[in-house]
């Protein structure tokens, strides 16, 4: 028996990933791509291409956004304009908040 631990995904995760892979799909067959002709450019293999389509949750995330831009799917629902602007907003949020999370501590109630 393997002591290998396989990682475990939320039903969220898993639809979102296979959904992903779809719209891939959907748009490299619109654009009358080959899997071989989009994993050359993307400079992977045509099986990693097939993961991707597939939606496979063990896939590189940079991989499959490349992907998903080299054949037009909208991460995002955003322009690479409004992408910059959006990171823009979200980093000076991140500024405002604490740059650690403390745990507060638990009071006891014991007034009986």
């Amino acid at each position: 028996m393997s002591d290998i631990k396989r990682r475990t995904y939320s039903i969220y995760s898993r639809k979102a990933v296979a959904l992903m892979g779809q719209m891939i799909l959907l748009h490299r067959k619109e654009r009358k791509m080959t899997a071989q002709d989009l994993a050359d450019r993307a400079g992977i293999s045509r099986t990693t291409l097939y993961k991707i389509e597939k939606g496979d949750l063990n896939c590189e995330i940079g991989i499959v956004f490349e992907i998903a831009a080299l054949v037009g799917v909208t991460l995002f629902e955003t322009t690479s304009d409004t992408i910059d602007s959006l990171r823009e907003r979200v980093e000076d949020k991140i500024k405002l908040i604490p740059k650690t999370v403390r745990v507060p501590k638990r009071i006891i109630d014991d007034e009986f």
